[in-house]
Formats: structure tokens, C-alpha cells, sequence
């Protein structure tokens, strides 16, 4: 900012309004907090939330292979019956 006539010929009216511009300036600043402090939040919960659906996925993938897997070994079983129960 620049600075205005009042606060070349005075030293208390240039005090006084640093002290304003700094107060100002402490403002924003805890805005800009509060508003990172939300967006680190908001992070948190998304990461949380993607990691609990990457363990679900993963159990959903092991219970489906060891579905396949129980399927294919009952009908190999099943054939192996069949062949030595007909030979």
C-alpha cells in the first residue's frame, strides 16, 4: 500500500495504520488457515475413504478367486469320478 499523506507528517497516524494493516493482514491469514486446515480434512477423509474401498475391492477379488478356484477343483474332481467310475 502506499502510504498517504497523513502518515508522511505523522508518525502516530503511520503507527496507527500499520497496526490496522497488520491486524488486516493476521485476518487473512487465519482464513487462509482455517480454509487449508477444511481442505486437509476433506483429504483425510477422501484418502480414508479410498483406501477402505481398496480393501473391499481387494477382499471382493480373493473371495471371487477362491470361488473359481473351489469350482474348477469340484469339476476336476467330478471328472475324475466320472473317468475312473467308467474305465
Amino acid at each position: 500500500m502506499d502510504t498517504t499523506d497523513i502518515e508522511k507528517k505523522s508518525l502516530e497516524a503511520h503507527v496507527e495504520l500499520c497496526a490496522e494493516r497488520y491486524r488486516l493482514l493476521e485476518l487473512k491469514i487465519e482464513n487462509v488457515e482455517k480454509s487449508v486446515g477444511s481442505v486437509k480434512t476433506v483429504v483425510t477423509e477422501v484418502h480414508e475413504m479410498m483406501h477402505e474401498m481398496s480393501n473391499k475391492r481387494n477382499d471382493q477379488l480373493i473371495n471371487w478367486g477362491i470361488g473359481i478356484i473351489g469350482t474348477l477343483i469340484g469339476t476336476v474332481a467330478w471328472l475324475a469320478v466320472q473317468y475312473f467310475k467308467n474305465s
